[in-house]
């Protein structure tokens, strides 16, 4: 086992006993991205009540896609999120600060009808803003956006080949300032 895996499933496993704890002790919602979904683009979320006006998210994004137009579509995104809500939990309005990262293997938007493809990974930092609103007693519908500095790692490939493109020795670094979440959840309150 190399060093990145076990990094990897140490974060898992950290991860996991840090949700146990949290989500077993307060009132809890499940979410889908109804956009996402309709794409194939698995978005799911858990969120739970840390106080009157606050709570912690978790939510993944995955995308199985082994090719669109010859070029791979696969990543894999992890978003913690802390929560203020100005009304109280789970109601109105509210604005929330995360750290999150990803890997994937893609060809991002501006190698778009090129041969060149990207593997690596990316840390991200911002802020979402959203508002729930209530259906009935169990369900809700959240509207959200979110976006930061994405900071990413990754190493250029042809399509055609599979050889590496870029000339880089390790990785190749890009950073900006993006949107780069955002959608309709459907909230089940458990």
């Amino acid at each position: 086992m190399n060093l990145s895996s076990k990094k990897v499933q140490i974060s898992l496993l950290f991860l996991f006993l840090l949700s146990t704890v949290l989500f077993s002790n307060g009132q809890t919602n499940l979410k889908v991205n109804v956009f996402y979904a309709i794409a194939a683009v698995p978005n799911l979320g858990i969120e739970t009540k840390l106080g009157k006006h606050t709570s912690f998210q978790i939510d993944v994004t995955t995308s199985f896609w082994e090719s669109i137009n010859t070029a791979p579509q696969k990543f894999v995104l992890l978003f913690p999120e802390f929560r203020y809500y100005t009304k109280e939990f789970g109601k109105g309005f509210y604005i929330g600060t995360h750290i999150g990262g990803g890997s994937y293997k893609l060809q991002k938007y501006n190698y778009w009808s090129t041969d060149f493809y990207q593997k690596g990974y990316n840390i991200m930092y911002g802020i979402t803003t959203g508002y729930q609103f209530l259906i009935n007693k169990k369900w809700y519908l959240e509207v959200f956006i979110g976006g930061g500095s994405s900071q990413g790692y990754y190493k250029g490939y042809k399509i055609s080949t599979n050889e590496r493109y870029d000339g880089a020795d390790k990785f190749n670094k890009s950073g900006e300032w993006i949107l780069y979440r955002g959608g309709l959840m459907l909230v089940y309150q458990l």
